[in-house]
This record gives C-alpha cells, sequence and structure tokens, in this order.
C-alpha cells in the first residue's frame, strides 16, 4: 500500500470514528427525554436536539463561538425586564416570531393575515369613544382611521375589542420614556354594524431598539434596525380568532427591509394625505395642520382548537 493511499485510509477511519462520537452523543441525549411523560414536550424538546446538534455540526462551531454565543444570550437576558424584552427583538430579527405566527395562523378563506405582536404592547390601555383620539398628545401628523370588523361569511362582529397602538413621531413607544406617559395606544369596541373610527398619528419609520445586544449583532452583520412605518392592531371577539397585525404605508422605502420581516402585501394600506383645509369626517379642527386617513377592513377568522383553523 502507498503512503497516500495509507493517508487515505486513515483519515476516512478518522472521519467515521468522529461521526461516530458526534452521532452516539445525539441518540444520547435523545434518549434522556424519553421518560417525559408529556408527549408534546417531548416531541419538541427532541426535535430541538436534532436541530441545534444539526447545526452544531453543519457550520463545525468551535468553542470560541460556543463561548461568545453564551455571552450575547447572558446580554440579553441582562438587559431585559419590564419594560425591555430583548428576547423577543432577538425572536423577531431571525423571522422566528413571524415563522411561529405563520404556523398559527393558518391562511382562511379572506381572513385578515396576523403580523409580529412587537415589544410594547401594554395591558390596560385607556378606552375611546368611536372617533377617538389614540394620540394622547403624543408628536406627529394626525390620521384619521376607519373600517369595519366582519367574520368571514361577511357578517358585521359589533362589540369587537380593537387595541391599537404605535410609535410618535419621533420614532419612540411611550414605555420608552421615563415620565410614565400614556399616549399613542387604546382600545375601542366595534359598533352595532361592526364599524370603527379613530384619530391617531400618520405611521413613520423608526429603529427597534439597537444600543443593546442585538442592536450590535445587526451592525455586526450589516443589516439595518429600520422597521417600516405602520400602526399595531389587536382583535378580539368571542367565538372569532383572535387578530395581530399591523398595517403598513404604501410606497414606504422600507417595506421590503423590515428588520422583523413583519410586512405582507395585503396589509399595506394608502394614507392618503390631506390638505390642512379639507374638512375632517368628524369635523374637527386641526389649526391648519395636514391629516392623512387611511381605512382598514379587518376580517376575524374563525375561533378554533389550539389557534388553528
Amino acid at each position: 500500500m502507498s503512503e497516500t493511499t495509507r493517508n487515505r485510509s486513515l483519515d476516512t477511519h478518522a472521519g467515521t470514528a468522529q461521526a461516530d462520537v458526534e452521532e452516539r452523543l445525539i441518540e444520547n441525549v435523545l434518549q434522556s427525554f424519553e421518560d417525559c411523560q408529556d408527549p408534546r414536550l417531548k416531541d419538541v424538546m427532541q426535535s430541538l436536539v436534532k436541530h441545534l446538534h444539526a447545526f452544531i455540526l453543519d457550520v463545525r462551531l468551535t468553542e470560541a463561538e460556543w463561548n461568545k454565543a453564551i455571552e450575547f444570550l447572558t446580554a440579553v437576558g441582562h438587559i431585559t425586564d419590564d419594560r425591555r424584552q430583548e428576547f423577543i427583538l432577538l425572536s423577531d430579527v431571525l423571522g422566528a416570531s413571524m415563522q411561529t405566527i405563520n404556523v398559527n395562523n393558518a391562511a382562511y378563506k379572506d381572513a385578515t393575515e396576523a403580523t409580529v405582536f412587537g415589544p410594547f404592547f401594554v395591558d390596560d390601555a385607556p378606552e375611546i369613544p368611536i372617533g377617538g383620539d389614540i394620540a394622547g398628545g403624543a408628536p406627529g401628523e394626525p390620521c384619521w382611521v376607519e373600517g369595519s370588523v366582519r367574520d368571514t361569511e361577511g357578517n358585521p362582529v359589533p362589540g369587537a375589542r380593537i387595541e391599537v397602538w404605535e410609535a410618535d413621531e419621533d420614532g419612540f413607544y411611550d414605555v420608552q420614556y421615563t415620565d410614565d406617559r400614556v399616549s399613542g395606544r387604546a382600545h375601542l369596541f366595534s359598533d352595532s354594524n361592526g364599524n370603527y373610527s379613530f384619530w391617531g398619528l400618520t405611521p413613520t419609520p423608526y429603529p427597534i431598539p439597537h444600543d443593546g445586544p442585538v442592536g450590535k449583532m445587526l451592525e455586526s452583520v450589516g443589516r439595518s434596525p429600520m422597521r417600516a412605518s405602520h400602526l399595531h392592531f389587536m382583535v378580539t371577539a368571542p367565538g372569532l380568532r383572535s387578530l395581530v397585525t399591523h398595517i403598513f404605508v404604501e410606497d414606504d422605502e422600507l417595506l421590503k427591509y423590515d428588520t422583523v420581516f413583519g410586512v405582507k402585501q395585503s396589509l399595506i394600506k394608502d394614507f392618503q394625505k390631506q390638505p390642512h383645509e379639507m374638512q375632517t369626517p368628524d369635523g374637527r379642527m386641526l389649526d391648519g395642520q395636514t391629516w392623512s386617513k387611511a381605512r382598514f377592513d379587518i376580517v376575524l377568522a374563525p375561533g378554533a382548537v389550539n389557534g388553528k383553523v
């Protein structure tokens, strides 16, 4: 046997032995979950192990890289508190949030599509009447939003709870300020015909919080932290599937580059710019200020087990 042939044989043997070691570890870890009494938990954990180990083997992860990943996740945990959820940001920028939403909100007839929840929703936002104002003094161009809530059979949905929240023109949500203000958020209920309307602010683009580990990660890979202009909605009604979604501003240059991958074509709406002299739908006096208006008709899918239709 030549020296070259002998070396190839040794390399093949070493490679086979190494692969056996790696495969044996995976089998041992999978086996460790066999006594789990929760079938769903067992399936999830074993699938996680398979995919995690496949990733490690695919990129041949170094120990230095593993340590860096641990440091990164630790930093994500340290910056997370009751006002800032860095783990949601991480999930968002990796597309994991959107994929989970896709899995759990199967397409059904003409039901409105869902998108990311985001980290800035707050329970107990103030209630406003139909035609009320969610801005709460936040700076920005006034925007009149109107529409209807219906089911997939075309029936109006009266009394649907509509939660709405958005950033101000400076790109900040109220919870990002330190003065405990409540602005740019409220809830209201559709009327007996399923209709709703309110004043908000014309959405503007803004960056996700990028002063933490997620922002540093985006910078290191050459990605922008910017989100396309949008207005958040969460709509709930008895017997119908809850909807978490946004509407986006047509012609926004960031629609193709939304950093959390939240844009869907059906959610892009025309926010029509109105001159200051144009009368508002409710006769509001805007003191010479320009404003915009948009329509968003919401269609709710039927309720179903485990959030799926």
